[in-house]
């Protein structure tokens, strides 16, 4: 996957803090190697008042042009809270970029995949059948039926049906998911279909155990 890093350079090569003259560079990973594809002299000037001062980071952000993840020797004070209001990534190493883009970039693509990993389970754990009588559930799964969720029918129906006491558990779809059928048919599901408009069906099921 590509992404591209913003690096903070003093005038010696290795990183620098914004209040150092040097220069930032954006790096991108082509064909196993980073290369720079653009650059920008800069100097925040300490002295500068919080407006000034907030006016420089807003030229820095213009440049950066939606890269996000951002690489210097210290990040503090108005400049950090101005990258992380843009929700940018945050580094700091003190060496040339060579030592350690590799390193963040890997360290960017975990975050990714676990974050991607979090937010699907959060997605499964709000789509649970809400109760509207005692015992008596209702879901719809029209959306994820129809739209790229990367969530699936029967990770949020499963676990229901697997560990929970109902009476009974109405399922809106726009299509029997066929693993569901698989469950009526073998008898550890029993249930009633009915189409209910367009596209649509709704699938009343009950355990053959019902709760205490």
């Amino acid at each position: 996957m590509s992404k591209n890093i913003a690096v903070c350079l003093g005038e010696d090569g290795n990183t620098a803090t914004l209040f150092d003259k040097g220069k930032l560079v954006v790096y991108t990973k082509s064909a196993g190697k980073w290369e720079s594809v653009r650059e920008m002299e800069h100097h925040i000037d300490r002295s500068l008042g919080m407006v000034q001062l907030r006016l420089r980071m807003k030229e820095i952000l213009n440049f950066l042009n939606g890269c996000q993840v951002f690489a210097g020797l210290s990040v503090t004070g108005v400049p950090y809270f101005e990258l992380e209001k843009q929700k940018i990534s945050i580094w700091e190493f003190s060496e040339k970029p060579a030592e350690f883009l590799d390193y963040i970039l890997e360290k960017e693509e975990e975050a990714e995949i676990e974050n991607a990993a979090t937010q699907k389970k959060d997605n499964i754990i709000q789509m649970t059948p809400v109760e509207i009588a005692a015992g008596c559930y209702r879901i719809s799964i029209k959306e994820i039926q129809e739209k790229n969720t990367g969530i699936t029918s029967k990770q949020v129906l499963l676990p229901f049906l697997r560990k929970s006491a109902f009476y009974s558990l109405e399922i809106i779809c726009n299509h029997i998911p066929p693993w569901l059928e698989a469950e009526m048919i073998v008898g550890k599901l029993e249930g009633n279909i009915a189409r209910t408009g367009e596209n649509e069906h709704t699938v009343v099921l009950s355990k053959k155990c019902c709760p205490v």
